[in-house]
């Protein structure tokens, strides 16, 4: 996969992994505001952003399988996973079954079903759209839906030409594999530190979802963003920041 790293050699290393139809670049502002505390790494998953010439996986688990095998060609043994969205999918099954080697989850935007109750459109919806308008149409309907401002807002040009770029056969397969994906079963396996960010206006996971991963997953916190919907780290960028921030230093701390 193609990633983007910024090296602090701290010995402290971040992994961000990003949601449907999302990439790397979308996490510029991290790479450059914890570049002197940790070791950040942003892979594109594959099929989508810079790593759209790759397969895409029609499974949670694939996904998770390509992110293990990225770090584990980088010699990374240990590290913080934060996950968004789908994304957020995939670092709970990478927790599940690696548990051991995560120093903190951060589960962002997301929740334990991939089939998402009261999502802003039924995923079997998105399917038939994408086959019938194509990812570029997909891409800025979607991409609109991620912020509280819909197209007017500041982030929304940059998370549309991301999503632009994603294969079309991988954006069909990632929705047959959010669609096929329940985490729930796992989360009280979940033993890692772990914090939960939210933005109260997410279309795509409603309260019900986030507040089961809060309830569900042991010592879990939760952090809400006010005014924010499923792109808060673009929508409020300070906010999220010191929300990360405090959660890596508090959990370094300790």
């Amino acid at each position: 996969m193609t990633l983007s790293l910024r090296r602090a050699g701290s010995g402290q290393v971040l992994v961000l992994v990003h949601g449907y139809l999302g990439g790397s670049a979308q996490w510029q502002d991290q790479l450059a505001g914890f570049r002197s505390s940790h070791d950040v790494i942003a892979p594109d998953l594959p099929g989508f952003g810079q790593s759209s010439d790759l397969p895409g996986p029609s499974r949670i688990a694939d996904f998770a399988d390509a992110v293990m095998a990225c770090l584990s060609e980088l010699g990374v043994e240990r590290f913080t996973l934060l996950g968004h969205s789908m994304g957020g999918m995939i670092v709970q099954e990478i927790a599940a079954r690696h548990g051991n080697r995560l120093d903190g989850l951060v589960l962002y935007g997301t929740g334990p079903l991939g089939l998402m109750p009261d999502r802003f459109e039924p995923i079997e919806t998105s399917m038939a759209r994408l086959d019938d308008e194509g990812v570029a149409a997909t891409a800025d309907r979607i991409s609109a839906t991620w912020f509280v401002g819909g197209e007017e807002a500041r982030g929304y040009p940059l998370t549309r030409d991301i999503a632009r770029m994603a294969d079309p056969l991988a954006a069909r397969n990632a929705l047959f594999a959010m669609r096929d994906w329940d985490g729930r079963g796992a989360l009280q396996s979940l033993r890692v530190p772990c914090r939960i960010i939210w933005g109260d206006r997410d279309r795509s996971y409603r309260w019900p979802q986030v507040s089961h991963l809060w309830t569900h997953i042991p010592h879990a916190e939760l952090a809400v963003i006010p005014g924010a919907s499923h792109a808060a780290h673009l929508e409020k960028p300070m906010i999220f920041q010191s929300m990360l921030a405090d959660f890596l230093r508090t959990n370094h701390e300790h």
